[in-house]
């Protein structure tokens, strides 16, 4: 076409089906993240009822412990009448005893995988963590064999930020780095070290910038690992299997 013959205009309309499977991904996506909020709503209140037992006390003055746990809760907007509600249960000897355990799977094209579990029954959780992940195409592991591939940090998950801004506050804080979102959202990863956390939590807090719920304590993988779409087709499913548990609270992937 000659350079000055007159701009067609053109009309694009998505198909019945694209739209559908717009949606559908929206839809999903939306799925998987309030089943990741559900999960950690569920794991504060299991941390808050063993805390309150361990601690012998349901006051947060008293029991140190359980008046940092709370701080974080708040943070992580968890909901106040599910707090209230696990004091009271562990209070009254309503809840049972907690145990925090750790399984870890061989998954697809040699990625590891790491699922944390918080429990009031050990033999329900071991037996059920091994059959949905062997159902799913995993193998079990002896502990430490995946383990030893990612490192305990704290992780405050920014909602944006200036990265010059965030860098020096966390920097200054007492963090180790700062990275993009994991999950893809715009913001960072400020990453420091368990004894850290609260601090750094505190300060990026106080510096004004919005903390994501899903701050917290995790693993991170030293290396990540490439696969093909057929292995992490299966390993993505080793993990929605394990997630649907009730005792698994997060699990960990390279």
């Amino acid at each position: 076409m000659p350079s000055n013959a007159p701009a067609r205009a053109r009309t694009y309309r998505a198909s019945d089906v694209t739209c559908g499977r717009k949606a559908a991904k929206i839809a999903q996506k939306k799925g998987k993240t309030d089943a990741a909020r559900t999960k950690l709503y569920g794991r504060y209140g299991k941390l808050i009822a063993q805390t309150v037992k361990q601690g012998g006390s349901a006051d947060p003055v008293a029991n140190a412990a359980l008046g940092k746990l709370l701080k974080q809760a708040q943070a992580a907007n968890v909901p106040r009448d599910l707090i209230e509600r696990n004091i009271k249960k562990a209070a009254e000897g309503k809840s049972g005893d907690y145990f925090e355990l750790t399984y870890e799977v061989y998954g697809a094209g040699g990625v590891g995988i790491v699922c944390e579990v918080l429990t009031d029954n050990v033999n329900r959780a071991a037996s059920e963590t091994r059959t949905a992940a062997t159902k799913a195409g995993g193998k079990m592991a002896e502990s430490g064999s995946v383990m030893f591939n990612f490192n305990r940090r704290g992780v405050c998950v920014l909602d944006g930020g200036d990265e010059e801004a965030v860098f020096e506050a966390a920097m200054e804080a007492g963090a180790e780095d700062i990275v993009p979102r994991r999950d893809g959202a715009e913001g960072w990863d400020v990453v420091c070290e368990l004894d850290d956390f609260s601090a750094v939590q505190d300060a990026l807090s106080e510096a004004g910038f919005t903390i994501n719920e899903d701050t917290g304590l995790k693993c991170i993988p030293i290396n990540e690992i490439e696969t093909s779409d057929e292995d992490a087709d299966v390993n993505d499913k080793i993990i929605d299997a394990l997630l649907d548990l009730d005792d698994v609270d997060a699990v960990y992937s390279q």
